[in-house]
């Protein structure tokens, strides 16, 4: 079977690149075990980064080895030679993959991306499969030789530690994923649910009651048996990942199952997030918690809308809002103070562009988004106060919503000092996703917190996280006050134009060390349909995500 196989690789071009390297020659022998071939150490190693010939060389002859498919040479020309040939052995075997060819780019410093051609054979049937990788040149630290440094996105650009490439009958049915109307949700329509979809697969496949088909898959690496969990399937943040499929050779029979997402208002979240950078939202049902769309700028990246863990800025001035208005330490109408400076812990804070309201009430420091309104109140406040009332009220921080897909739950945890008046402004130690933040603005319309989710609960028979209490009847209709008064007349108006009737808004702005510009955030509602969004590196919430959401909110509604 090797004999198909080809490398898209100039023999002129490797020659002439291996003598250009000028190397110490080094014998090579059978080392008794394996079968395979080492090198004898070097008379002296080199130090320091690969030289351009050497990258170009050690990449040639790698890619020539793997296309040949002689994985004992290939893995040879790495730094992790037994991982390496276990890949590259599974490549044939257990993915079934054939006829591969390989055809490097331009070099950029030690790095060289290479094209992917390659064909999947298995009982009979037969697909092609394409893609691009990356490799890196390394010079070996036991022998001073140039090597490819071993990973698995060698091998391709979506494996993990612990992942493999598998074909054969897929372990799960396909689904025919449909929005709440009926109408059928494909990653190809809507890019940003390409994860979800795989997801939801993986959970419901079986309960959606169809027939597994023929599949080249990324099996994603399982918990241990002794529960502990193992090491492959696993985003760069540490976030757990479905199995994803490459190739379909037979589809198989897909079972239907329904979402509550609304094709209306994901393809206008689609259409936000992928008009601007790093920008990520989610749009809610309020008064059942039914996720009704979720998008981010890169769409086959982390889900930053579901599982992001950032700073969510002043929109957390809502979840502390609430608490300062239950415990009567301001109210609607009350004179509040706003200086330029309020110092906490030790930390000196101030307000965007170092303003202040001199004799203001407290709907004007909401409204204005006035950061020392609330340091100032932070001396009469427990340790732990901003935690219970994240938990009690908005149902955030206990890890335990269970949304038919992975997500975030938030983060509030108890802290001190200036990290405790931190927090009241939604820095510190405060994390949240958009779907955090449009659930706690969700939970200030209406009161009661439902936990956001993405299929029935009457479907697989879960039990949805609740709150232990709702907000005070009082504190929830002053809350509701004020952030409708920021959508009107405040920080928010500007960007909920042209909106009216049952609307309420927040804007936010979150600090991120190493960043010029912060995360830009925003929150909304209009009528019973909610939104938050975020957008990195995006400067003030009004300015970048508030357009955002209002578009949605306008085109969705």
């Amino acid at each position: 079977m090797s004999k198909e196989m080809k490398v898209a690789l100039s023999a002129c071009a490797i020659g002439v690149a291996v003598a250009a390297v000028g190397v110490t020659a080094y014998l090579l022998v059978d080392n008794g075990d394996d079968g395979g071939q080492q090198a004898t150490e070097q008379r002296s190693a080199r130090t320091g980064p690969p030289s351009a010939a050497e990258v170009r060389t050690t990449a040639n002859e790698f890619l020539t080895a793997w296309s040949k498919g002689d994985t004992a040479e290939a893995a040879a020309h790495t730094d992790d030679s037994a991982a390496a040939r276990t890949a590259l052995t599974g490549y044939r075997k257990d993915a079934r993959l054939d006829k591969v060819q390989l055809t490097p780019g331009k070099r950029t410093g030690t790095k060289v991306p290479f094209k992917v051609s390659a064909q999947v054979f298995y009982k009979g049937k037969s697909k092609p499969l394409a893609y691009a990788s990356e490799l890196t040149v390394v010079r070996s630290e036991k022998t001073g030789q140039p090597v490819v440094d071993w990973k698995p996105t060698v091998l391709h650009p979506d494996l993990r530690e612990g992942d493999r490439l598998r074909t054969g009958e897929a372990g799960t049915p396909p689904i025919k994923a449909v929005d709440r109307d009926g109408a059928e949700l494909t990653e190809d329509k809507y890019p940003s649910l390409g994860g979800v979809l795989d997801s939801l697969r993986e959970k419901y496949g079986k309960k959606a009651g169809g027939d597994a088909g023929v599949e080249l898959q990324i099996v994603r690496g399982r918990p241990a048996e002794d529960g502990t969990d193992g090491e492959g399937g696993k985003s760069d943040d540490g976030k757990a990942l479905p199995d994803k499929t490459l190739v379909t050779l037979s589809k198989g029979t897909p079972g239907t199952l329904k979402t509550t997402i609304s094709a209306s208002a994901q393809a206008a979240a689609e259409k936000e997030a992928g008009s601007r950078q790093q920008a990520s939202v989610v749009v809610l049902k309020p008064s059942t918690g039914e996720i009704l769309a979720a998008a981010n700028s890169r769409p086959g990246g982390f889900n930053v809308a579901f599982q992001g863990s950032l700073a969510p800025g002043s929109t957390m001035k809502i979840v502390t809002s609430s608490m300062l208005l239950e415990k009567n330490l301001a109210g609607v109408g009350k004179k509040h103070p706003c200086p330029k400076y309020a110092t906490y812990g030790g930390w000196k804070f101030q307000n965007v562009e170092k303003f202040k309201i001199d004799g203001g009430t407290f709907r004007d420091s909401f409204a204005a988004s006035c950061n020392t309104a609330f340091i100032t109140q932070a001396k009469k406040l427990g340790d732990g106060d901003l935690t219970k009332q994240a938990q009690e009220v908005f149902g955030l921080g206990k890890g335990n919503w269970t949304s038919g897909v992975p997500t975030f739950d938030g983060a509030v945890p108890v802290q001190k000092d200036a990290q405790k008046a931190a927090s009241l402004i939604g820095q510190g130690g405060v994390r949240m996703s958009p779907l955090n933040v449009a659930s706690f603005i969700s939970t200030a319309k209406t009161g009661t917190f439902k936990q956001p989710y993405v299929v029935s609960p009457e479907v697989d028979n879960r039990t949805l996280a609740t709150a232990p209490r709702k907000l005070d009847p009082k504190a929830h209709s002053q809350l509701r006050t004020l952030l409708n008064y920021t959508a009107t007349s405040g920080s928010a108006a500007e960007a909920m134009a042209g909106m009216s009737g049952d609307i309420g808004g927040k804007t936010g702005s979150a600090e991120v060390d190493g960043q010029k510009k912060p995360n830009g955030w925003f929150a909304a509602w209009s009528g019973d349909m909610a939104a938050a969004a975020v957008v990195q590196q995006g400067g003030r919430g009004g300015e970048s995500a508030g357009p955002l959401v209002a578009s949605v909110l306008k085109s969705a509604g």
